[in-house]
């Protein structure tokens, strides 16, 4: 079966190290992989992108068509997300920017890139710009991956800052409703797309954390360290109390414009104090026994003479 356009470009981006021909060629082009809204499989797609500061910039144009295309449904459903620029890939959270500042940034695309300008003008809807927020956005830190206890810090401290996120951004939206002066009615209860993505993006990620410590990583523990079993079972218990907190959380986020702020605050409050006192508590007993464990883990040794393996 013959590739299609988009695989085609993916496939000859990532031969040529993020350079392509075509109608592309000379372009700023980055490959977005969203989890599909309904599917819930990987979805890559080949997409010009716009530099703003540190901002990485990805605009919904569907070449001017009257619907938004199916990557940006995707983010929606799930905001974490994968990037590839040339050689490099890494994970972001897809944040669509809202009111004043989605004109901004968008004025600034236009003026980098006219073409988006004549895609707006083809339909009536309103082309999303949305924000590749990339790990350590915000004060984050990146470090150097070498064992599993490496890799356990760096998902810990992803996990750390999406709740910053969700909670600076809370703070700001109560700040703002209560500021509200003169004719009106003052801003609706929605928590917007920026608390809305990064708390969808950190329920996800803890999510897929916890279960693949308690599929795998927890059980193989308990084998080579049976010392380890009481706190492993303590952990596996807390996993449980987080994702009902956490459930109770996105039941709150099923009809932003009817949430109640105070009750998303309290909620949100108890969910930050249970998760970081877990997170403190994993790292507390896991951490020296994972620092010996290189990551990514070594290839299989090779077998004995002539490639046999031993019996």
């Amino acid at each position: 079966m013959p590739l299609s356009f988009n695989q085609q470009v993916i496939e000859e981006f990532r031969a040529g190290e993020g350079k392509v021909g075509g109608p592309f060629e000379g372009g700023d082009l980055l490959l977005l992989t969203t989890t599909g809204a309904r599917s819930g499989l990987p979805h890559t797609v080949p997409l010009g992108y716009v530099r703003h500061g540190d901002l990485l910039l990805v605009v919904g144009s569907n070449l001017g068509a009257p619907s938004h295309p199916a990557w940006y449904h995707n983010l929606l459903a799930h905001p974490a997300v994968g990037v590839e620029i040339g050689t490099e890939e890494f994970e972001a959270v897809a944040v669509p920017a809202e009111g004043a500042r989605r004109e901004r940034l968008f004025e600034h695309v236009v003026r980098t890139e006219p073409g988006y300008g004549d895609y707006q003008s083809r339909t009536t809807r309103t082309l999303p710009v949305v924000v590749l927020e990339r790990p350590g956005h915000g004060g984050g830190e990146l470090r150097e991956v070498r064992t599993l206890a490496d890799k356990l810090l760096e998902i810990h401290t992803w996990l750390r800052e999406q709740l910053r996120h969700v909670r600076a951004e809370v703070d700001a939206h109560f700040a703002a409703r209560a500021d509200h002066r003169g004719p009106g009615e003052p801003p609706s209860p929605g928590l917007g797309l920026q608390i809305r993505q990064h708390c969808l993006a950190f329920c996800d990620s803890l999510t897929f954390h916890h279960t693949s410590e308690d599929a795998h990583v927890f059980p193989a523990l308990a084998q080579h360290h049976p010392h380890l079993r009481e706190p492993l079972d303590r952990l596996s218990e807390e996993h449980r109390t987080v994702s009902r907190i956490k459930d109770e959380l996105l039941a709150l986020l099923s009809d932003i414009t009817t949430a109640d702020p105070r009750r998303f605050r309290a909620e949100l409050d108890r969910m930050a104090k249970e998760l970081v006192a877990h997170l403190d508590y994993e790292e507390e007993w896991l951490l020296p026994v994972l620092a010996d464990v290189p990551f990514p883990p070594a290839p299989p040794a090779a077998g004995g003479a002539g490639g046999r393996s031993e019996e």
